[in-house]
């Protein structure tokens, strides 16, 4: 009488490696993922002390929200290597501003920050020259009269074909 016995399955050290690889490479993958997608989408501004800029923020969100009630308003406009900033009160008429600045800011790094000081080409009309990289920026406007801050606005802009 002849048994037949049947080879069970043996765990060996060819099976472990397997293991190992497919749960390492799976837990690095989903890292390496999610470290490319935080580092390429995050949109966050960068501030030298965050405790500082929290505590100064609603003071400054009720300053902006007085300003804009009087009004004015701002528009601008990036292309060919100019900076132009149109400045109105209600009604179309033109802000007559000491000094206008545009601080243009990246989402993040500091490294191609830079300001540019606008000079009157007609009332209430102000322009620079200066070549801006295409991309994403956050514009900070001030425009000052008598010494006083007329206007002060912050806008996310996207800055499409022009130079890199």
């Amino acid at each position: 009488m002849t048994t037949k016995s049947e080879k069970s399955f043996v765990f060996t050290g060819w099976h472990m490696v397997v293991t190992m690889v497919l749960f390492f490479g799976t837990i690095i993958t989903v890292n390496l993922t999610m470290a490319y997608l935080a580092s390429s989408t995050w949109s966050g501004l960068v501030v030298k002390n965050t405790y500082v800029a929290s505590q100064e923020f609603n003071g400054k969100a009720a300053g902006i929200r007085a300003m804009l009630a009087t009004g004015i308003k701002g528009k601008l406009e990036v292309a060919g290597g100019k900076i132009r900033y149109n400045l109105t009160m209600p009604g179309n008429e033109p802000v007559i501003a000491e000094q206008v600045t545009a601080h243009f800011k990246r989402p993040v790094g500091e490294h191609q920050d830079f300001m540019a000081d606008l000079q009157m080409v007609s009332p209430g009309i102000y322009e620079a020259t200066h070549e801006v990289l295409s991309g994403h920026w956050i514009v900070e406007m001030k425009a000052v009269r008598n010494g006083e801050l007329v206007m002060h606005e912050a806008n996310r802009i996207a800055v499409i074909g022009e130079p890199k």
